[in-house]
């Protein structure tokens, strides 16, 4: 069994929440605390593996000066969009020479705490239809919303008036969730946060600490464990990482508490059993992560696949980690990349192939930034 040599750290995160201050860049690297599922985790194998060991390295830093970047997206011709959680703005950067033009605002953002700006996706039609979706916290709640992107317009006026899709998402200071992906199914997904009131996790009625799944215009989407709402899984803590695997098996990124960091293979219907478990365990017919990491190691938010494996972004963990998969089970234990290199890392986005897009979150408040802080990355990875 995979597990049976990881070394496990006695150090937890002291802080109510993983997403909390990052740890001193002078520190010595600990050996992963992370955990692969039992081999009777869910999923068919792949026809091939991916290989046990990978490679990560930064091809090129696109962009540097973005003030508390957090959601990406990348248009049809390269050039990517990129939301900035304390300004409620929407930057586009060209995919070729990194040039930064702000193309609007959103309005109604009410920045506070981890709240603010947060996902955007494209809509599934982009093409004809122009539409950015944005998630965001109000005074009153986090939202979904999505707004014309019409670049016919002047710099900075770019954006339509934003059409409600879905709100009522709870808000709190803290654990606001924010990731918001279309699947290959064409549906809107969105990962919310408990607000630290954790029994909004397990209350069914709640779309607080949830996984999300809906239609464009915000309806609960065909197909979903109840046909009246948009719950897809529960029990979640909060989710800022979402992606499809080859083979459209959905994957999650959770934060947890004092003690273990996860990595779901979601099922609709599933629970994930916060706030009565962390981590492995926790029995109760409740969903076993298919890897976890101590807090300190990880911190996780947003995801991608490439390659055959997941690549995680680690936050207080300032660093990479590569689960490497063969269907739905990981091969062997993950890698890390970018040790304290980078700084605290928020967002990975797929590029095709090879190719990765990081971005970092140095000036999110809780990280201590640097010169050109903070960065898009293109990376290149095996």
């Amino acid at each position: 069994m995979l597990a049976s040599a990881v070394l496990v750290l006695t150090a937890g995160c002291s802080s109510g929440g993983a997403d909390g201050p990052a740890e001193g860049s002078g520190r010595t690297p600990s050996a992963p605390a992370s955990s692969p599922a039992p081999s009777g985790s869910p999923g068919a194998s792949s026809a091939s593996a991916a290989p046990a060991k990978g490679s990560a390295k930064v091809a090129a830093t696109l962009t540097e000066g973005l003030k508390s970047p957090w959601g990406l997206a990348e248009l049809p011709d390269g050039d990517l969009l990129v939301s900035s959680r304390d300004e409620g703005t929407i930057t586009r950067i060209d995919g070729e020479s990194g040039k930064k033009t702000e193309i609007g605002a959103v309005p109604g953002v009410s920045p506070a705490g981890e709240g603010g700006l947060l996902g955007i996706a494209l809509s599934p039609s982009y093409a004809s239809d122009r539409q950015v979706y944005a998630y965001f916290t109000t005074d009153s709640d986090n939202r979904i919303a999505r707004l014309l992107y019409d670049e016919r317009k002047p710099a900075g006026q770019q954006l339509g008036a934003p059409d409600t899709v879905l709100r009522g998402i709870p808000k709190g200071s803290i654990h606001n969730g924010g990731r918001i992906a279309f699947g290959p199914d064409k549906m809107l997904y969105a990962g919310t946060g408990e607000t630290g009131e954790t029994g909004l996790a397990q209350d069914r009625a709640s779309l607080g600490g949830k996984i999300l799944r809906m239609t464009p215009d915000g309806e609960p989407a065909p197909g979903n464990p109840e046909p009246d709402s948009t719950v897809y899984s529960l029990g979640h803590r909060n989710v800022q990482g979402l992606a499809w695997d080859a083979e459209k098996r959905l994957w999650a990124a959770e934060f947890g508490q004092n003690t273990w960091d996860e990595l779901n293979l979601v099922e609709p219907g599933g629970n994930y059993g916060w706030p009565e478990t962390e981590g492995r365990g926790g029995g109760g017919g409740f969903k076993e992560p298919v890897a976890q990491w101590r807090t300190s190691e990880a911190s996780p938010s947003g995801i991608a696949y490439a390659e055959g494996s997941i690549w995680m972004a680690g936050l207080r963990g300032e660093r990479l980690w590569r689960l490497p998969l063969d269907g739905g089970k990981p091969v062997a234990e993950p890698q890390a990349f970018f040790r304290e290199e980078y700084g605290r890392l928020r967002t990975v986005l797929a590029a095709g192939g090879d190719e990765l897009w990081l971005l970092t979150s140095e000036t999110d408040t809780r990280g201590t930034p640097e010169a050109g802080d903070d960065k898009l990355l293109r990376l290149q990875v095996s």
